[in-house]
């Protein structure tokens, strides 16, 4: 995910009516997340317990959000624990899973108001049920850093049936759900509230901040990347970067044809062309990359349309120089440049 926020003030989660200690913050806000799940006992115990169904695999994944790196102080606390949850159920659908459970680590800069953790666990609460999991622990810390929220989420997939991120071979298709760019461009209106103003609609603006704020994963399409696809990922750190990821090192290489945009992004291209590296480069788009031998594209599409989840095929793997990606014209592009790296000078 992007450095969105390196430079944000750091985020207090209240200033009145402070909980007084963590049982009450557990058992008040967080319990009623585990509800439905029996191995969480409540909350009560110091450990959980997962009993897969049979002929399943756990699936497992990690993602924090911190705040001033991938989210702003001043974001609601709603759309900070849906998008804590949403990043997490993202890269477990791209493995062809469905969401199970998660544990969560919630670090505090200062002990929270009530007012702040029930929208907190309502943010949660709305995530969870539309991701088909279940809270079933973790723990609560006070850090002397900003807010940090670690998911850790489980999920379930038929045995044998994992999707990997590598696994793509010459000749694949390669598709993208949804649409690309949203959320960059989002981030920019946030940034900046007066970005595109002449060029972006009103509806278009909230569109894409949504997009930003709230990410949607495709949690639907899992059952259609397992018996479809041989590759496959979600879209965290930019396109491009994970294009690259998807081609892997075995020598293939993507001819890009055309990127699927919204109505939002295709405004602001045919405004500002320039605009093209933020589109490609700039993550958390959170939708899914998949590559589809040429026997299972129709299958693929008729269970993309099943799930109501739209796809667009924007390119083919063909033998090639390692991590190569090249443009509609055949050139090859750089992409080293085109992606973010938490590490990166």
């Amino acid at each position: 995910m992007p450095p969105s926020h390196a430079n944000a003030p750091e985020t207090s989660p209240g200033s009145t009516d402070r909980i007084e200690n963590e049982t009450d913050l557990i058992q008040t806000y967080l319990a009623p997340l585990a509800a439905g799940a029996p191995g969480a006992f409540g909350l009560r115990d110091d450990a959980a317990l997962i009993s897969p169904e049979p002929g399943t695999d756990i699936v497992v994944s990690s993602d924090p959000i911190i705040a001033g790196v991938h989210f702003f102080p001043s974001d609601a606390v709603e759309d900070v624990a849906w998008k804590a949850l949403a990043v997490n159920a993202s890269d477990i659908a791209a493995k062809g899973a469905a969401p199970l459970a998660y544990i969560l680590t919630l670090a505090l800069p200062e002990a929270p108001t009530r007012d702040w953790m029930a929208r907190f666990s309502e943010g949660l609460h709305k995530a969870q049920e539309s991701f088909g999991c279940h809270l079933v622990g973790g723990d609560t810390d006070r850090t002397p850093g900003p807010l940090s929220i670690g998911i850790t989420m489980m999920g379930s997939v038929p045995t044998g049936k994992f999707v990997r991120r590598q696994g793509a071979r010459s000749g694949d298709h390669v598709f993208v759900t949804g649409t690309v760019g949203d959320s960059a461009l989002g981030l920019a209106v946030c940034q900046d509230p007066a970005a595109f103003d002449k060029v972006l609609s009103d509806e278009e603006r909230a569109f894409v901040v949504n997009r930003y704020l709230r990410p949607r994963p495709r949690v639907a399409l899992a059952q259609a990347l397992r018996d479809h696809a041989l590759a496959a990922l979600d879209i965290s750190d930019g396109l491009l970067k994970d294009l690259a990821r998807l081609a892997g090192p075995s020598g293939i290489s993507l001819r890009l044809s055309s990127i699927p945009t919204s109505s939002a992004v295709s405004a602001a291209l045919a405004h500002d062309p320039d605009i093209a590296r933020l589109i490609l480069a700039g993550g958390d788009d959170y939708e899914i990359l998949a590559a589809v031998p040429p026997g299972s594209v129709a299958g693929f599409r008729q269970g993309a349309e099943k799930a109501g989840i739209a796809i667009a095929q924007i390119g083919v793997l063909e033998a090639g120089r390692p991590l190569e990606i090249l443009d509609s014209n055949g050139t090859s592009i750089d992409v080293r440049r085109f992606g973010y790296d938490h590490f990166a000078g």
